[in-house]
């Protein structure tokens, strides 16, 4: 028997990254974001959702560009983090020991320590009402070398991706395939 239940945000799990973010003046930012997607495959497009009153919203808006870094089990601590304070009063990057590597089409940094980096190009915004929907074509994409399978495809279980869920954090294991 189904119970019915009001509207909420019960779509789970979803992909736990952390997002890259700059803007002249300010110092590079990390924000968790859980609430990302695909959502086109040519171009090539992904998308972020933040909240309006995060400080990464502000960089991100003002900026046109940002980068999701795919963090990897051994990031969780970190993951944590970056979702718990605000880059207006900390700088992330030097509290957790992270590091800002250079992109090579945006202006903020990839994260050296996270398997799998997507450089994105703000396409379109969409205003939702809390959040605010950054609409990414990818311009460029790292991978670490070491997470890549034979036929230069990235294996998942090494890159042991974690995702969110009910609000706790949950790595990604390989199964039986489907």
């Amino acid at each position: 028997m189904k119970v019915s239940k009001s509207p909420s945000t019960a779509l789970y799990p979803v992909p736990a990254v952390l997002v890259t973010s700059v803007l002249e003046g300010y110092q590079p930012d990390i924000i968790t974001i859980a609430w990302t997607g695909t959502i086109n495959s040519e171009p090539p497009m992904v998308y972020v959702s933040v909240h309006t009153s995060r400080h990464s919203h502000k960089l991100i808006k003002e900026s046109g560009q940002y980068v999701i870094n795919i963090p990897s089990a051994e990031q969780s601590k970190e993951l944590n983090y970056c979702g718990k304070v605000s880059g207006r009063d900390v700088d992330k990057f030097q509290n957790t020991g992270l590091t800002p590597v250079p992109a090579t089409n945006v202006q903020a940094p990839l994260i050296k320590e996270c398997p799998v980096n997507l450089e994105c190009q703000v396409r379109q915004v969409v205003s939702l009402g809390s959040h605010d929907a950054f609409i990414g074509e990818i311009l460029a994409v790292h991978v670490n070398e070491d997470i890549l399978d034979a036929q230069g495809k990235i294996d998942y279980s090494l890159a042991k991706p974690l995702v969110f869920c009910g609000g706790q954090y949950f790595m990604c294991i390989k199964g039986n395939n489907l």
